[in-house]
Order: C-alpha cells, then sequence, then structure tokens
C-alpha cells in the first residue's frame, strides 16, 4: 500500500512569508518519513468549509507549487489532485505537465478531471461550460495527451480545441509517459474515461464506502467491455486524518486495510494539522511502516 499526503491549505501559521519555508519543512519531512507521493489542488480560491477556511484564504498555483516541491525533493511522486481541465489552454498543460516530468526527474502525474467550482471558475473570469461540454473537453484533453505522448510531433483536433502541429520536445522522462489519473465517480461518463485512458482513479473516500465500491465495480464493467485488463489500473483513494482531533493510529490503519481490502493500492491523505509536522512524524513511525506487507 502506497500513503501519499495532499496539502490542501497554504494557510501558514506565520502568514505569506511563512508559507515558502513551511512548505519546504513539509515537503522534505513527508519525503523523508516515507510518503509515497505529494499532491496540490488545483484551485484559485480554497474550497469553502474545507477544515473551516473561508474561499478568500490563501491558495497558490498548482503547478508553479510542484516545480518548487521537484527542486526539493528526490524519490516522492508528485501530482495535481485533480487539474481542472477548464483552466488552462490544452496544448499549454501538456508542455506544463512534461516540464514537471522532466525537472522532477521522471516523478509526475497528470491528474486531470472535468472540474466542479463553477463559482471559483466565473469569480475568476474563466469561462465554466455546460457538463457535457466539460466532458468533451475532458476527452479532447485525454486523446491529445495520449497522441502526443506516443510521438514527437503530433497534429490533434477534437471537438473544442486543435493543435495542428504540437511537439514532444523535450520527452518527458517518465516511461511511457506520465501516469494519467482520472478523478470523480460519474459511472458513465467519468469512469468510462478511467478505463478507456487513465493509468490511475481517485476516488474520494466522502462518497462513502458503498459507492466507492460500486465506483470500482463500474471501472471493471467498463474494462469488460473495452477489453482492458482492470487490474492495470492504480486505484487510489483522497481521505482525510486528523491525528489532532477525532482520529487516532488504529483508526487510520483500520481505515487503510478497509481501502485495501476493496481493492484500492494508494492512499492520498489531507491532514489539516499538517503544519505542525507532528503528524507527518506520527505516520513516519507507526503507520506507513505497518502498511509495507498490504
Amino acid at each position: 500500500m502506497n500513503i501519499g499526503l495532499q496539502i490542501p491549505s497554504f494557510k501558514a501559521p506565520g502568514g505569506t512569508a511563512d508559507i515558502r519555508p513551511k512548505l519546504k519543512k513539509i515537503v522534505k519531512t513527508a519525503e523523508e518519513a516515507g510518503f509515497y507521493s505529494l499532491w496540490v489542488m488545483d484551485h484559485y480560491y480554497q474550497i469553502k468549509g474545507l477544515f473551516g477556511e473561508a474561499y478568500t484564504d490563501p491558495m497558490l498555483e498548482a503547478y508553479t507549487t510542484l516545480g518548487y516541491f521537484a527542486g526539493l525533493t528526490e524519490k516522492v511522486q508528485l501530482g495535481v489532485l485533480v487539474t481542472g481541465v477548464i483552466y488552462r489552454h490544452p496544448a499549454v498543460l501538456m508542455k506544463m505537465v512534461n516540464t514537471l516530468d522532466i525537472l522532477s526527474g521522471g516523478r509526475a502525474y497528470f491528474g486531470i478531471g472535468a472540474a466542479w467550482y463553477e463559482e471559483e471558475a466565473k469569480g475568476n473570469g474563466i469561462p465554466y461550460p455546460s457538463t457535457s461540454e466539460r466532458f468533451e473537453q475532458l476527452e479532447d484533453q485525454l486523446k491529445l495527451a495520449k497522441a502526443l505522448w506516443s510521438s514527437d510531433e503530433t497534429s490533434f483536433a477534437g471537438k473544442h480545441f486543435s493543435a495542428p502541429a504540437i511537439t514532444n520536445n523535450p520527452r518527458p522522462l517518465s516511461n511511457p509517459h506520465p501516469r494519467i489519473m482520472i478523478g470523480g465517480t460519474g459511472p458513465n461518463k467519468t469512469l468510462r474515461m478511467v478505463a478507456q485512458y487513465a493509468d490511475a482513479c481517485n476516488i474520494g473516500d466522502w462518497n462513502g464506502t458503498k459507492n466507492m465500491q460500486k465506483a470500482l465495480d463500474d471501472i471493471k464493467r467498463h474494462c469488460d467491455s473495452l477489453g482492458r485488463d482492470y487490474d492495470s489500473i492504480e486505484k487510489t483513494c483522497l481521505c482525510t486524518a486528523n491525528l489532532s482531533a477525532k482520529d487516532t493510529v488504529g483508526s487510520t490503519i483500520g481505515r487503510i486495510k478497509e481501502l485495501s481490502g476493496m481493492g484500492f493500492t494508494h492512499v492520498i491523505f489531507n491532514m489539516p494539522d499538517v503544519y505542525s509536522i507532528t503528524s507527518l512524524n506520527t505516520f513516519a513511525k507507526e503507520i506507513i511502516p505497518s502498511m509495507a506487507g498490504l
């Protein structure tokens, strides 16, 4: 079982000037602790109500932040959980993912989804198309990624954008390419795209165990229909562990074991108290070592 860390808040205790040194401490501690992956959200507003935060609370741009993480680390995998397809031109996004992969030494995931935060998009003047159009844009983006990563140069024309002469120079270092991870649980569109295009899925545990199992079953159904090996898809889950409040080492280990029994192989944790570093040390000493046999 791989254990990941998502940093969803940039509300450093000492204010803006404290963000950089605190992130450096978190990231380096997490790698030393044995975390497999590090993630940030793709938002320009903070999610209202997340761990009691307001939408105006500090938020950093995801790929710039991961570039900083890449320079601080050597082993941990890096990704956005997950990139909103509406926020960047698809060809520019591919260049950003390639750049992250190269500068991290081949450690990038390409997390992608259809986006959902309508208020955030409209508040920043970003077009927010209908649900059906956002999913069409997502499929365009996935097709572009597959086409680009299969050659040094390609011409692409999708439903909503084209790239007549997009190049793959320099090529990413990940072999055969950065792992494509699709976030979401929509049974007919999202999970069909997981089966058709992705190397990994991400399912949040706020959906509840029953719905999480249904999502996995839906992926398998689509895999069977498309002739895809279900076991070739990495099953990741986003959870929250607050060891300073209601959660304990025992309950966290129990939840990981439960998820492992469902078929998840990579559990990513939000930690509301991550800026104290204490939880990272607890994971290092008591939780991550106990996952070695899963």
